[in-house]
């Protein structure tokens, strides 16, 4: 083998009609994939649940390869979106009709923030960073959990936010970049501060040490209690 062979790199063994054909095949992958996520009446990936993600990568992955491979024919891959498209259909039909079946496969709304703290049990199932999950409430409107009154993350992975008025703002946990939300063992003044792990707030005095009474956590930052600018 010779290094650097730009015919083997660039077309190999296949005439330069193929390119053509090539064009033809990427064509028939996207209109597959288009079709079917017209059929589905999803308008965008956010909207996807978990199966119909599945679904839309088993079928991606099905076009990639009869994009690029000369020795996959396309009616197998026709085929392949027929049996997932009855599949879907058979599924969305028992979503319909079974609750139970409906929660196992695209699981159920959970609430994550509950009065400006959060809700530990749903926090310890779900795989998400703290950053991750602060920058899409700061994404949406939030500096601080003191302004949430309830958050729930829904099935498609949003989430939708129920804001305290400005009267009822608390003091909570600041979910600024790490540069701005300066965290202690050990407060270097008195002010009430929030959990990291959990949000309780509690006043705590300077130079003093605290565990949280809520999750046991002995870290803590400096709550902040400005109303919501909308």
């Amino acid at each position: 083998m010779i290094a650097f062979d730009w015919q083997r790199m660039l077309l190999d063994d296949f005439p330069l009609a193929f390119l053509g054909e090539v064009a033809f095949r990427a064509l028939f992958a996207f209109l597959i994939v288009f079709l079917f996520l017209k059929v589905s009446g999803r308008r965008g990936v956010r909207q996807l649940s978990l199966f119909e993600l599945v679904m839309i990568l088993t079928l991606g992955s099905a076009a990639g390869d009869v994009s690029f491979y000369e020795d996959v024919p396309l009616l197998p891959i026709a085929m392949v979106f027929i049996t997932l498209l009855v599949l879907y259909r058979l599924t969305v039909l028992g979503t319909r009709h079974s609750k139970h079946f409906s929660n196992w496969l695209e699981g159920k709304p959970v609430t994550i923030i509950k009065e400006g703290k959060y809700e530990l049990k749903s926090l310890d199932h779900l795989n998400i960073s703290a950053d991750e999950f602060f920058m899409e409430l700061r994404q949406l409107g939030v500096e601080h959990l003191g302004q949430v009154r309830l958050g729930i993350l829904e099935t498609d992975g949003d989430v939708s936010l129920y804001f305290h008025s400005s009267e009822e703002v608390k003091p909570g946990l600041s979910v600024l970049p790490p540069e701005h939300r300066p965290v202690y063992k050990r407060m270097p003044a008195s002010v009430v501060h929030a959990c990291v792990r959990c949000a309780h707030t509690q006043h705590i005095e300077s130079q003093q040490t605290a565990l949280c009474p809520r999750c046991g956590n002995d870290i803590w930052s400096p709550a902040l209690s400005h109303k919501r600018v909308r």
